[in-house]
């Protein structure tokens, strides 16, 4: 029997009450806490809760997981979630929270599996109760009444061709010349990258990318056996200066570039910026691959590379995990199409087609009305967590290498030295704060006092009242003057 519970009040207009997830995890701890629910206490279910406070079952799910991550709640079959038993452990009962080791293998490939650190300032990703739940369910719901037929082969090795058509018109709409034919599927932008390497790229070759650097783009060219150079990222670009030393000593053969809200600095490249980038790689025969993933995220005049060039030297890829759900690993390149041909070549060798019913699910949510009202939503939401996340860090005396105001990332320097910053992100973890220190970001691993701060993340009172609780000194003296940023 489902035990009465105390009302929780959610507070959906005050940012430092915290997202209503952690509002709900909190609210059932204090309950916990007080005896106000008993051992073996039944919760209500999802479905019930989400009902009570009309709020979404994702974000009762969400703080479900949590309070299960963190020992206070129990999930079994046929009995929903109860309240943990303190006293003897029962076969089924889940340990008390311990925080994950930190070390390479967790930031790798753990980190996206580890669902147990419950404030995840440091991801790349929404927080579950902003995804476009009526859209989504929608789209499933129509992909559950496909005919079986459907499922009996693997699909097309280009992807499910109305959602290539959809890309294609969407990106004729930023002023990109191509047809249909031109856009090839993939699981996830990540994987467009991969497949950009290997047919492009050989061991020993010399690649370009920002520094800072979106950390996955560094793991698969280092797994390519390149050799990885780094040229400063600024807020409007990357410093020519820089850059023109890396061409004259190395002879790169490909740059890989985020123009607009670049991962993690959240700055977008100025349009003078990017046409003199243009003329240097045609210059000096290089490769641009154009990572796009945060387009729809981003102001309207935001640059487009390959519009302004037309996909001669420019590989252009993006994706829909910023906007719809990262769950469902859907991207897409499109580049010339010889080019595009032998990318399809070797998309089917390393892992034959990707998923048509996930496409088929993106589909559906683009073409279903309420997707282009839901991009705005979030583009505001951001933009109000970016102003209340920059006057936070400033107040503490953060420095901030960019407020862009848009995006998922603002990337801001703690005053601590930098050889402090890996115990920091230790110390975090432990309380259950995931960090995102600038090593992970850059080619060379080296230290750094700069962090990456996803907004969407950023309303945790636990957040700051660990930021506000270091020891003293931490985050009271500036940084030493030889560690000058990314």
């Amino acid at each position: 029997m489902v035990q009465p519970m105390h009302p929780l009040t959610l507070e959906r207009s005050r940012a430092e009450a915290g997202t209503l997830v952690e509002q709900i995890v909190e609210g059932i701890r204090q309950a916990v806490a007080e005896r106000r629910l008993l051992a073996g206490a039944r919760l209500p279910s999802v479905r019930e809760l989400a009902r009570q406070h009309g709020i979404s079952t994702f974000t009762v799910t969400d703080a479900y997981q949590r309070l299960v991550s963190l020992g206070l709640i129990t999930a079994r079959r046929g009995a929903g979630y109860q309240v943990q038993d303190a006293g003897l452990p029962r076969r089924d009962a889940v340990p008390a929270w311990v925080p994950p080791r930190l070390d390479a293998d967790w930031l790798l490939s753990e980190v996206y599996a580890d669902q147990s650190v419950p404030i995840k300032t440091g991801c790349g990703w929404l927080p579950g109760e902003w995804v476009i739940e009526p859209g989504l369910r929608n789209a499933l719901r129509a992909a559950s009444r496909l005919p079986a037929e459907q499922f009996g082969d693997y699909g097309h090795p280009y992807g499910h061709a109305a959602l290539r058509a959809q890309i294609a018109q969407q990106l004729r709409r930023h002023g990109l010349p191509l047809d249909d034919q031109q856009v090839l599927l993939t699981q996830g932008a990540t994987q467009a990258l991969d497949l950009v390497t290997r047919l492009l790229l050989r061991p020993g070759d010399a690649v370009i990318v920002e520094e800072p650097c979106y950390c996955n783009l560094l793991q698969i060219l280092k797994l390519a056996q390149l050799q990885v150079i780094g040229v400063p990222r600024t807020p409007d670009g990357l410093d020519l200066h820089a850059l023109e030393n890396v061409l004259q000593q190395h002879r790169p053969k490909a740059m890989f570039l985020t123009p607009v809200l670049h991962n993690p600095t959240g700055s977008t490249m100025s349009l003078p910026m990017a046409f003199r980038l243009l003329q240097i790689a045609e210059r000096a025969g290089l490769w641009i691959i154009e990572d796009d993933v945060n387009r729809e995220l981003a102001p309207p005049a935001a640059p487009m590379l390959a519009a302004m060039e037309g996909l001669r030297r420019v590989i252009y890829l993006g994706g829909f995990s910023k906007t719809i759900s990262p769950a469902l690993r859907v991207g897409y390149v499109t580049a010339a199409p010889q080019l595009l041909t032998e990318l399809a070549r070797v998309k089917m060798a390393i892992g034959l087609t990707s998923s048509s019913v996930a496409e088929k699910v993106v589909y559906r949510v683009l073409v279903d009305g309420q997707y282009g009202r839901h991009v705005e939503h979030l583009r505001q939401r951001l933009g109000q967590a970016h102003e209340r996340m920059a006057k936070r860090l400033l107040a503490m005396g953060a420095e901030l290498f960019h407020q862009p105001g848009a995006g998922l990332f603002l990337w801001a320097r703690l005053p601590i030295d930098a050889g402090a910053a890996t115990a920091l992100t230790a110390q975090a973890l432990a309380h259950g704060i995931w960090l995102a220190p600038g090593s992970y970001f850059s080619p060379d691993d080296l230290p750094s006092a700069w962090f990456r701060f996803n907004v969407a993340f950023g309303d945790s009172p636990m957040l700051w009242k660990f930021l506000r609780g270091l020891p003293a000194g931490s985050l009271q003296q500036r940084p030493s003057p030889d560690n000058r940023g990314p």
